[in-house]
This record gives C-alpha cells, structure tokens and sequence, in this order.
C-alpha cells in the first residue's frame, strides 16, 4: 500500500482513508522519528489496522512506533464492541502485559554512590533472567497457577510477596477481575509455573537510576520523586505463560475468520468478535495473563527490596505499575456519544489525567505516572496523563527500535559494549554478551527526542528524567 502522510502539527501526522481503510491513520511523531526514515513498514501497518471491523476515530501510532507482529508496536486502535468491534491478539502482542514498574529509594545517588557496586551485585545475583525457567516463585500446581491467574499482584502480597501499598499503585490495583483461568491452556501453565519473578530475556531489564531533572515540582512531588533521588526500573512481562496464550488464541482465530466474514490484509491481525466465544475466550485468557504479569513484577520488587534492605539499609516504595501490551474495555466518548470500545495498546500504555476515576485518591490531583524506559547509557522518563487526550488517554512506551537485533550483533560486540557503560559509569550485570549487544542503545531512537515529542503531540507531560546507575540485563 503506497502511504502518504498529510502534517497536520510538527508532532502530528495524518494517513489519508484509502482502499478497505474505515478510519485514517494518525502518527504522533516528528519528522525524525518516523518509522520510514529508518527503512520501516510499520506505516503500512498503522493503514491495515484501520481496515479492522468495527475500528473507530483513527489508527494510531507513537512516536516510538516500529514494525511488530500484526499491529506496530507503538500501535493503538478502539473497537466498537456493540457495533461488531473486534479484538485481534496482534493489537497486545506476545508478552502480554509487558509493562513497566518504578520504585522510589529512600536514598540520594551521592550516599548510594560508595554501596552501589555491592548493590548491582547482589541483584546480579538473585535476579533470575534469561530464557527458560528460574523463577523466584516456583508454583505447586496449576491450583495455585489459577489463583495467580485470578489474582495477580493482589495473591502475590497476600502470600507475602509485598505490602498492601503496593496494589494502590498498580494499574487496576494489581489485577484485572475479567480473567478466566480456564481459557489458559496446560502447556501455558506449564511454561509459567516456574517463571514467576523472572526478567526473561531481550529487551527486559531491571535498571538502578537517579532523578536527573525535574520538569514539574509538584507532580514530581505527588510521585515521591527528587533531584538526586534513587530509583529502580523494572521492564517484563508475562514470559512463556503470555507468549503460549497469544499463540493459542491466534490459531484458533485465524480458522475462524471465514466463518465472522472478516477479510484482512495481514493474516497476522486475526481477530473475532469481542462478543464472540472466540473473542469471550482470547479476553478472558488474555487477563490471565496479565494477572500474571503483575505478580512476576511484585515477584522482582520484594527482590529489589531485599537488596537494598541489604546493600543500602534503606527502604525502596512503588511509584506506579503500568502495562503496554493490553486490551482493555474501556469507555469513551466517540462522535460526542459514549461508547463501549475494545482498546486495543501495543507498545502503549494508558496516560489518564488528573480526576479521572480509574486512579486512586493518592493519584487524583496529579494525574497517572507515564513511564518512558530508555536503553542502558540513554536516560528514562516520567510523564503524566494530560487531559484533552484523543488517543483514548494513550501514550508512548519507550523509545522504539531502529536496528534490528541482527543489526546490532554485526555492529556491535557486548564485552566492548559493557566496557563502554563502565567507563560512562554505569554498572552493567548482563546474562549474555549476545542479549547485551542486542540492546545497544544506537538500536533505539533518541528517547529524548520521543519525550520531547510525547508532550509536543499533547499526549503527557513531562515531570522527570532519569539516568542509569546501573542495569541487570535479561
């Protein structure tokens, strides 16, 4: 498909209707960063998504957005679930409910700076990485699977993993109530019995930082940030329970597509129904799974807090919980009329703004915490929801590749990689020289420059940069 792209602002950009498109497309994103300046087709993929039945407003893109499997990653569409909306397992992708997960220290980067070795290597130590099993919780059965399953973070503090606080800070307090355990199948909870508070492997990571700037005092304030202040960044997801489940449904989607009537330009967006027993099943199987990837992330904060306990003597608090692979019900107002959608976020994340109900009443006068990890060497962001939001109050999830992992191996080597973050100052823990050089921070665009234009397009606000300390590497 020939794309053609209309600037409508320096952060905004339109893909005209054309051919079986129902909406357009739009593109938040500078000149630069788009994905056709590296050689990309995720644009292409922004115009099939618009072809999905039931799809409304437009098709949206980020300004990290790169090519992934069916939707871009960084691609975000709403359905219309009474009007024949679908749900397609490649608008959440594999690792459902990757997401990203920040802590507060209560130290200074100058006080931590003479234990910080120590630190890095007792969470080189303890924190399971890399591919296959080695969690930190090793489940007896699927009757204990199920209720991980059912109650995500909130079974894993109940079982001691963490503290009631926790749950007030994570997206939907720890656990989505539509999870059917029954719809995720035995070689799922095969592959997830053993990995729960792991970091996998690839672009996950859990990374030791510091407040850089501050850009808002006062929401930098409501989130327990301050320049200086020590922080730890968790990124991962669902693992092998998430990746089996999206495999599951898809196969069972793709055979049904005949019969739904439903034409696709890419095989890879197979979907059904929302209302549908497919569609039914793939939502409830997919809850699961993030259900499961909340507790793997309050698995590795009880982690974190054992280490500074240790290293530091000092107390780590969570800041917030955000997932960037989902679909969600959610509603919202469409052609002035309110409308109950199938939210489709891959590689995007919800950025709700101050007063909305879905956050708690710690969080309702500042808004919700947007985290921007960037790669090691670059620097994270913490932004905040902004009112006025026509992307369904969405935003960004990081900075994006540009270099495949391929790419990377031939450019760069890891043991010369990790030698250049030392001298830079940062202390790397890596599983693999291979899983390092993959992550070269030359594979991603300037997440500078994707925050600049995050808040440039309206979609949040900038309230703080963060610069590595340190990374455990999956």
């Amino acid at each position: 498909m020939d794309i053609t792209l209309v600037e409508e602002s320096p952060f905004r950009f339109r893909i005209e209707r054309r051919g079986a498109m129902r909406v357009p497309g739009t593109v938040f994103a500078t000149r630069a960063l788009l994905p056709e300046a590296a050689g990309d087709q995720a644009l292409e993929q922004v115009a099939n998504v618009a072809t999905l039945p039931g799809v409304v407003r437009a098709s949206f893109a980020m300004p990290d957005v790169h090519w992934g499997y069916g939707f871009p990653i960084g691609g975000l569409a709403a359905t219309d679930v009474e009007a024949g909306g679908v749900v397609s397992p490649g608008g959440v992708g594999f690792d459902i409910s990757c997401g990203v997960r920040l802590l507060a220290a209560g130290i200074d980067r100058d006080a931590l700076e003479p234990r910080l070795r120590e630190l890095m290597d007792v969470l080189g130590d303890t924190i399971p990485r890399g591919t296959g099993p080695g969690g930190l919780w090793r489940l007896s059965g699927r009757p204990q699977m199920e209720e991980v399953l059912a109650g995500g973070a909130g079974y894993a503090v109940e079982q001691g993993h963490g503290v009631p606080r926790d749950l007030t800070f994570c997206e939907d307090y720890g656990a989505l109530e539509e999870a059917d355990p029954s719809q995720v199948g035995a070689r799922a909870v095969e592959r997830g019995l053993r990995q729960v508070g792991s970091l996998g492997s690839g672009n996950h990571f859990l990374e030791v930082q510091a407040v850089d700037r501050v850009h808002d005092e006062k929401a930098a304030a409501a989130f327990g940030l301050r320049p200086g202040g020590v922080c730890v960044m968790i990124h991962c997801g669902s693992r092998g329970l998430g990746h089996q489940v999206c495999t599951d449904h898809v196969r069972v989607m793709d055979r049904s597509l005949r019969r739904f009537g439903i034409s696709l330009p890419d095989r890879q967006l197979a979907c059904a129904p929302v209302v549908s027993p497919e569609g039914r099943a793939y939502l409830g199987a997919m809850a699961a799974a993030a259900n499961y990837g909340r507790a793997n992330r309050q698995l590795l904060t009880e982690a974190v807090r054992r280490a500074f306990t240790s290293a530091a003597g000092v107390e780590v608090d969570l800041v917030y919980d955000v997932s960037h692979n989902m679909a969600k019900t959610e509603t919202h107002e469409v052609d002035g009329v309110p409308r109950r959608l199938c939210v489709h976020r891959k590689g995007a994340t919800r950025a709700l703004p101050p007063g909305h109900p879905d956050l708690p009443g710690e969080l309702s006068g500042a808004g919700q915490p947007v985290l921007i990890p960037g790669t090691m060497g670059t620097a994270s962001y913490v932004l905040v929801g902004e009112p006025g939001n026509d992307a369904f109050l969405s935003t960004c999830h990081g900075a994006g590749r540009v270099w495949s992992r391929h790419q990377a191996l031939r450019r760069v080597r890891g043991e010369e990689l990790r030698g250049r973050l030392e001298s830079e100052g940062v202390a790397v823990r890596p599983s693999s020289w291979r899983g390092l050089a993959e992550e070269t921070p030359e594979a991603y665009k300037d997440v500078d420059a994707v925050a600049a234009a995050t808040e440039g397009a309206g979609l949040a606000r900038l309230v703080a940069r963060l610069v590595p300390l340190g990374v455990v590497k999956g």
